[in-house]
């Protein structure tokens, strides 16, 4: 079921010989005998730190046997977790596994599959899990120990963090122990222990001790107690363990600092909660008949009941059409409602797939009812889309969907893309739905899909906050994770973690901003900072705690970004990423665990552990499927997606894959076949295009007379660069170029000194071009000081000093992308100062000739213009505050505006 908290989950297999059906049997001569292999020890300790949890598994066992026994050590851990070690001690010996490049892994595990060795270690199982598994050969009367290690952040849903073990050891063992320790402290407020091993017999083997700031639950069965449970018997333990817990929240949120790292988290009590507009899009192509259709009618019923009566709500239904219940939001009235519910009913599957006209028409309904006012100014806009499939009507190409939803949606409203089994391209929703600041879940179609759906809808129910911003008032932070939200949920909890650079800081002040139901809210929070200090005197803390949160999270969001950014940044997030990956020693899907294994006194070809992909265990599902375009109504859509997941989605040679360590038959089916009737006839289709917007970068000119300063508005392209300064007395020039997919941001910047000396700056490093000379530097880490330049980074401001003149560069961070933006600083303008901004030398003066509320007719530079009341955002400082202007054109302002545009840096 979709978990409503974020589950640590980890199902416990023990070593156990193979038998005659085992696919991990070696021949060795000998029958195994169940009773040869013993798991004389098995511990699982659980430290979680400030919501960070680090858990140890540790088996022992013993070959009783006279013979070599091949021991196999399986456990499953949350998707979500970075193993960070794994090892095995065999005859004194330890064999520590190495985590590598993926690349350099995936070279000796290729070698080891030539050889015909099995080689991977890691597979997707379930909705939440992967399995860890491998075995070694244990000589007679000798013992191996097993240790494996992952962390995880646990996240917030529903107003309690959760920690699931599985334990199914498969026989009794002499010494089990599962010991969760909990620290946090803000206070633990409520501590619950469930699940099977809770219950009738075992009730009072789980000990459960609770102070202001600690938990600890232990369970410690006996051998007689491991036989007691229900399903237990001679095969031991099965059953799982769940714990539930919460934090005490007298103040809206709390600040750590340990060791030069912080984390904030923020999850206020508010009283009011926000109104939201949802608009449900639910797919009802034919491939949704059955139990989909029927869970879907049955959680829609019963999220409908728990809507709340100040929402507003649409419902949409579609296949190759697009039905829309109403044409305009309602208010979730009785009667309304009422309504709902029969239109819910009479929801049947049939058609193909338009996803692109059904999210299209689902935005321009929330659109509207901005537009029209018809909703609360201060309400939470949603889309929730549930579909099965593919697109294989309307508009197929994937890459042109994103951007059909980007221009529909603008930032205004958050879509949910939720997928209903494994037919659907889960990579592709997801991109979806990061890019419109939500998030994308895969409903498995078991029984209680239902359930899952009403608890996603749960989740996202209760809106409290808007546009939250966490701010830190000091220039010594850097690194920081993402810190810009376009809402926050009741229940749920804002994480945001950094670095910090400056040691002589005695206290760390952080600043929430956010609007609320009434107005805008700020709330404060300090914290003390003490270098080489933290919560040393507690038993329950490991290590540094919260540098490896800072990493973990870092390394999660960066995988995300990597899906956004467009292909000339994506090398550097990548980058980034497997730095830090290497670095903290995380498997994630950049770096592989090598495991060496000893074989009969010598080591064997390596095994390699790899994060699965979420699709990839579908993909090697489906590696012998046959290619057939299925009917309309009735079919299942994966087949088609094959060729459609091309970026080409009409080409006939769209459906090439990159390459794959195997053959794939689908792949190679695709090459052999290309004309198969039905399928082609779906890919001749002419594709529906819609041209993106026109970009525009809007620029603000003080002015040191009048109040309000003006604006206006900049076209550009991708790839465009502006010319914002030039001084031809000293030859300092800036540059901003316009990201290839940023939707109007600027992703690198250009300073020029001299002919000779170029400083190119973008969200993830600085390079120097001196003369014959470059230098790159990270971002935290750029130092350079001259007699005629010094370079220097602060937190999220890189400052450039030659000579009077100082620039600098800020990095904001917001909610799908960077965004860079540069600003003089200091500098002694001369007449001949020029572009964008540069011309107006820090000052400007303007007259208004007449003016009501909303426009005015304003003389500047001799020209009278038309000019209406806007906003704009002020990204020369980092908070970013909005601020009044006065637009006007930028012809009747600027001098030539086509002379500050170029092609490229």
């Amino acid at each position: 079921m979709l978990c409503a908290t974020l589950c640590v989950l980890l199902l416990i297999w023990a070593p156990v010989a193979p038998g005659p059906s085992t696919p991990w049997k070696r021949d060795t001569g000998q029958q195994s005998s169940s009773s040869d292999v013993d798991i004389y020890s098995f511990h699982i300790d659980s430290r979680v730190s400030s919501r960070y949890a680090h858990t140890v598994i540790t088996s022992r066992v013993a070959n009783r046997a006279d013979q070599s026994r091949e021991v196999l050590f399986e456990v499953e851990l949350p998707k979500n977790a970075f193993i960070s070690n794994f090892s095995m001690t065999v005859g004194g010996k330890t064999y520590v596994g190495e985590v590598k490049e993926k690349e350099v892994a995936r070279q000796q595990y290729d070698k080891a599959v030539s050889r015909g060795e099995t080689a991977g270690l890691v597979s997707t199982v379930g909705r939440t899990m992967e399995e860890f598994k491998t075995s070694v050969t244990v000589a007679a009367h000798s013992k191996v120990t097993f240790e494996l290690t992952y962390e995880e952040l646990l996240k917030r849903r529903h107003g309690q963090y959760e920690l699931l073990v599985k334990a199914r050891p498969k026989q009794v063992v002499s010494n089990f122990t599962i010991s969760v320790c909990i620290f946090e402290p803000q206070g633990i407020s409520s501590l619950e222990a469930q699940g099977a091993l809770t219950t009738n017999e075992l009730s009072s083997v789980v000990q459960t001790t609770l102070t202001e700031k600690t938990a600890h639950v232990l369970f410690s069965p006996s051998e007689e107690q491991q036989r007691l449970c229900k399903d237990c018997g001679d095969r031991g333990l099965s059953g799982d363990l769940i714990i539930k817990y919460d934090v005490s929240r007298e103040l809206p949120g709390e600040l750590q600092v340990v060791n030069g790292y912080f984390v904030h988290y923020f999850a206020p009590t508010i009283d009011l909660r926000i109104p939201k507009s949802v608009v449900f899009v639910i797919d009802r192509s034919g491939s949704m008949s059955g139990s989909k259709i029927i869970q879907t009618h049955e959680a829609l019923l019963q999220i409908l009941g728990d809507i709340n009566e100040q929402d507003h709500f649409g419902l949409i239904s579609f296949d190759s059409s697009v039905s829309l219940w109403k044409e305009t939001l309602v208010k979730a009235s009785p009667s309304n409602l009422e309504e709902a519910r029969a239109f819910v009913k009479s929801i049947t599957a049939r058609g193909a797939t338009d996803i692109n006209e059904a999210v299209l028409q689902g935005a321009q309904l929330l659109s509207r009812a901005r537009e029209d006012k018809s909703i609360p100014e201060f309400s939470a806009s949603i889309l929730i889309l549930l579909t099965d499939g593919d697109p294989t009507s309307g508009v197929t190409n994937l890459d042109q969907i994103q951007a059909n939803v980007r221009q529909a949606i603008q930032k205004k409203h958050t879509l949910y893309c939720l997928g209903f089994g494994f037919d659907v391209n889960y990579k592709f929703l997801e991109k979806m739905a990061l890019e419109n600041g939500g998030v994308a879940r895969r409903i498995y179609t078991h029984s209680d899909a239902a359930l899952q759906l009403k608890g996603f809808y749960e989740e996202v129910a209760t809106p409290l906050l808007l546009e939250v911003e966490v701010l830190f008032l000091h220039q010594g932070v850097a690194n920081l994770t993402r810190s810009s939200f376009s809402q926050y949920y009741n229940g749920s909890e804002i994480v945001v973690a950094g670095r910090l650079l400056d040691n002589s800081l005695d206290t760390l002040v952080s600043e929430v901003q956010a609007q609320s139901i009434n107005a805008k809210e700020t709330f404060r929070l300090e914290a003390p900072v003490a270098p080489e200090t933290g919560f040393q005197d507690e038993q329950y803390i490991f290590g540094q705690y919260i540098e490896r949160l800072w990493a973990y999270l870092t390394v999660q969001q960066l995988l995300e970004r990597e899906l956004l950014v467009s292909d000339e940044e994506k090398a550097q997030v990548r980058g980034r990423a497997l730095e830090l990956s290497m670095l903290y020693n995380f498997v994630t899907p950049l770096t592989s665990m090598v495991v060496t294994k000893p074989e009969d006194g010598q080591s064997s070809g390596p095994q390699v552990a790899e994060k699965p992909k979420e699709e990839q265990d579908l993909e090697e599902t489906n590696r012998d499927m046959s290619f057939t375009m299925p009917s309309a109504d009735t079919g299942s859509k994966r087949a088609v997606r094959k060729k459609l997941a091309g970026r080409g989605g009409h080409s006939n040679t769209g459906y090439v894959r990159g390459p794959r360590p195997f053959p794939d038959p689908v792949t190679r089916v695709l090459q052999e076949e290309p004309t198969i009737t039905k399928v082609t006839r779906v890919l001749q289709e002419e594709p529906t295009i819609t041209k993106e917007p026109p970009l525009s970068v809007r620029f603000l000119v003080p002015s040191k007379v009048q109040v309000l300063p003006l604006c206006f508005d900049m076209p550009v392209s991708p790839g465009q660069t502006l010319l914002l300064f030039q001084e031809p007395t000293t030859g300092l020039a800036i540059f901003m170029e316009v990201g290839a997919q940023s939707r109007g941001s600027f992703s690198q910047i250009k300073i020029q000194i001299s002919p000779s000396v170029v400083i190119r700056a973008s969200a993830l490093e600085v390079t120097l071009l001196h003369t014959a000379t470059v230098q790159t530097w990270p971002w935290p880490d750029v130092s350079y000081t001259s007699d005629s330049l010094s370079v220097s980074v602060a937190g999220r401001v890189l400052t450039v000093t030659t000579g009077d003149s100082s620039v600098e560069v800020l990095v904001h961070q917001l909610q799908s992308r960077t965004h860079l933006w540069a600003r003089v600083k200091d500098h002694a303008y001369s007449s001949g100062t020029g572009g964008l901004i540069g011309q107006f030398q820090d000052n400007i003066s303007y007259e208004v000739k007449d003016s009501s509320s909303r426009s005015a007719r304003i003389e500047v530079r001799g020209n009278v213009l038309d000019a209406t009341s806007a906003r704009s955002v002020d990204y020369s400082t980092l908070s970013r505050q909005k601020v009044d202007c006065w637009l006007v054109p930028p012809t009747g302002l600027l001098r030539d505006p086509a002379a500050y545009v170029s092609a490229s840096l």
